[in-house]
């Protein structure tokens, strides 16, 4: 193989990795094993997970782990647990981790997260206010969230709402309103999608607080104006079990609109071919009334021509 052929495949791997990384977010474990690609943009999915073989890991980051002691093995070991839903197992091993090596932000996180899988919310929202303390700005500065999703739990309210979940709320009219700057309409949005997405990935249909988070991320979306991306998102709302009717209304207000807005282009395409005609039948008038112009000259000059004849 030729220096030429090589340069070519190498560029098409740089290539493909850096298309990977815009795709949305990746994350890697310590040993380089990939274990998501996110979609990009703010419609969450949940995690398209790409492990393949799980107990081949599992040995993988045992085996480095007793090779070098390297904390981050043993982590990553309990995270592939969690994907795996061995949730027991997993808390188990972050405790253990916990007590040789204390305060480490992802110890206290994956346990408040594991803590709330299992249904202890009191004990999740310690260590998420823990995890916080350690990290402000972990998992993109949206654990405030998290921990009013904890809350609304622990206090057992039933059909909670946005504006309690979310410290805002967006109106009740067709078309939602907001205060937030679009800095802070945006870093909203983000935190939502973040934690929504997050939970897809563990939690199918239906989750009332899934579907109220949904509905609210929708909202934001549709402000900033991605508005298909917001008919989405309002749709895995109600696959989630959004109930309020408030929600057809928002779908119809964008179906309404864009009605409007295929009148108008029709307005415009028939305003447009009345004027296109008036120039055609108005440029045949010129033309006419020209001919016969030049008629009458040529008929007026062949008369006076006789007369001097």
């Amino acid at each position: 193989m030729n220096k030429f052929k090589v340069f070519l495949i190498v560029l098409v791997l740089i290539s493909f990795k850096s298309f990977a990384c815009l795709n949305g977010e990746t994350k890697y474990l310590k040993n380089g094993e990939r274990v998501y690609i996110d979609f990009r943009g703010l419609v969450p999915h949940g995690h398209n997970f790409t492990i393949s073989d799980f107990p081949k890991l599992i040995t993988e980051l045992d085996r480095l782990y007793k090779k070098t002691k390297d904390i981050d093995y043993l982590s990553d070991k309990g995270y592939v647990l969690i994907v795996q839903k061995k949730y027991e197992e997993a808390l188990k091993l972050y405790l253990y981790i916990e007590k040789i090596e204390p305060n480490r932000y992802s110890t206290a996180s994956n346990i408040g997260t594991l803590y709330e899988l299992t249904g202890e919310n009191q004990k999740a929202y310690n260590w998420i206010k823990k995890s916080i303390e350690i990290n402000p700005e972990s998992h993109h500065g949206s654990e405030w969230l998290h921990l009013k999703i904890l809350e609304a739990k622990i206090k057992d309210i039933k059909n909670v709402s946005g504006d309690f979940l979310t410290n805002n709320s967006f109106g009740k009219e067709a078309i939602p309103k907001t205060n937030l700057s679009n800095k802070q309409l945006k870093q909203f949005a983000q935190s939502l999608y973040f934690q929504v997405n997050e939970r897809m990935s563990f939690i199918k249909p239906e989750d009332h607080i899934i579907s109220v988070l949904l509905f609210e991320l929708g909202n934001a979306v549709k402000i900033i104006g991605e508005n298909q991306n917001a008919i989405q998102i309002y749709k895995k709302a109600k696959e989630y079990g959004f109930k309020d009717k408030i929600i057809d209304k928002r779908l119809n207000s964008h179906n309404e609109i864009r009605a409007g807005y295929g009148k108008i282009e029709n307005q415009k395409k028939s305003e447009s071919i009345n004027n296109n005609k008036k120039l055609i039948f108005g440029f045949i008038i010129s033309i006419i009334g020209g001919v016969v112009f030049i008629g009458l000259i040529l008929f007026y000059a062949k008369s006076k021509n006789l007369k001097n004849t």
